[in-house]
């Protein structure tokens, strides 16, 4: 399998100092909770920048400085008003994550979803990676000054496990050559807690689910599932279709929709308590990168993404085929991964001929959750 890397007819964007794109500041200051794992699950929140509010959330939010990490070994992008953020959901044991599983000292992307923005700000584009993906995996920075050296057919989600959030961008980059503007990551205990302070979401299943290894059972019917069963129904693999990742990503797709329409319904601003409790959950609940390590800059970012409903975003998973040597992986289709590539940077709608040969967005798992 070939890496693939930055075109020759990509063109440079001027960039400020760190990297980042120009993007408008808020005319007035206002507390604003949008879905950013919209982007994948994750809620990011604006805050109004005064006092112990501003210092407390600020303080719950963790940042990495990605830029200083990759330094210049990264695709120059395309300056046409678009974003590009790179979602992961962590699947770390570790801490209050013990239950999920045995902690063994390291954590993979779980979920990986890449989110393109479109300029002007009122439709975008979502694509899944399966974590089971084999891809070739780039060097990339480790503890105490080492390198991985990476290789070839390495699972996706181990770019996260050797090297952190950086070694998880790069291997993004690589494979698409598209510079990733923002990072956001959620882990499994954050995400619950998030699902909890919302009120919950609504579902509707068509069929019963039952996995226990993800902690979820739900009869066929409508359901509001706080965050055990919210975190069940993402993480489950095996209580729909095949038990393949591929399953998985179209459950995911299906919730993050309902997360969308869950959180434009609330009422916030009615409620001062309800909004500080979202924002202390929802600043708590994320790792970004440190150009959005802040309620300033988490507010500006959001502001951006606020006119984005579930209506306005189209989500696919990365063209794939099951591996011939090893039916629990697959591999990218490489001509169907560049018609994608290739949209997303020239900040056009992902062809659909780019998905059609592809085993993802394929059986039974999409069609047993609903949000209507």
């Amino acid at each position: 399998m070939t890496d693939e890397s930055r075109p020759a007819d990509a063109q440079p964007k001027h960039r400020g100092k760190r990297g980042r794109r120009r993007k408008p500041r808020s005319k007035r200051k206002k507390a604003l909770v949008i879905s950013a794992w919209t982007a994948a699950g994750v809620v990011v929140l604006g805050g109004t920048g005064l006092g112990y509010v501003y210092f407390k959330l600020n303080g719950n939010i963790k940042g990495v400085d990605i830029n200083a990490a990759l330094g210049t070994d990264r695709p120059l992008d395309v300056d046409n008003g678009s974003q590009d953020i790179l979602v992961l959901g962590s699947d770390s044991r570790s801490g209050k994550n013990a239950k999920y599983g045995k902690d063994e000292g390291a954590a993979r992307s779980d979920t990986a979803m890449i989110v393109h923005v479109y300029k002007g700000h009122k439709k975008a584009s979502v694509v899944s990676i399966p974590r089971d993906t084999l891809i070739t995996r780039p060097e990339c920075a480790v503890k105490d000054g080492k390198t991985d050296p990476g290789g070839e057919r390495q699972m996706f989600n181990t770019a996260y496990e050797v090297g952190g959030p950086a070694c998880a961008v790069k291997t993004v980059e690589k494979m698409s050559g598209i510079r990733m503007d923002h990072y956001v990551e959620v882990d499994f205990t954050g995400f619950k807690k998030l699902i909890d302070t919302l009120g919950g979401v609504d579902i509707t299943t068509k069929q019963p689910i039952k996995d226990k290894d993800s902690h979820l059972d739900l009869p066929a019917g409508d359901h509001q599932l706080n965050g055990e069963q919210a975190l069940g129904l993402v993480r489950t693999r095996h209580g729909v279709g095949d038990g393949s990742d591929l399953g998985r990503i179209q459950l995911q797709q299906a919730f993050i929709k309902a997360l969308i329409n869950r959180v434009k319904d609330i009422d916030l601003f009615s409620n001062p308590k309800k909004l500080w409790d979202l924002a202390d959950a929802s600043t708590s609940a994320i790792t970004t990168d440190s150009d959005l390590d802040t309620v300033k800059d988490l507010a500006s970012f959001a502001g951006g993404l606020k006119g984005i409903g579930a209506g306005d975003m189209k989500m696919v998973t990365l063209p794939v085929q099951y591996d011939p040597a090893d039916r629990n992986r697959v591999i990218p289709l490489e001509e169907a991964d560049r018609q994608v590539w290739d949209a997303l940077r020239a900040d056009k709608p992902i062809p659909k001929s780019a998905t059609d040969k592809s085993a993802g967005d394929k059986g039974a798992a999409g069609k047993v959750v609903t949000s209507e």
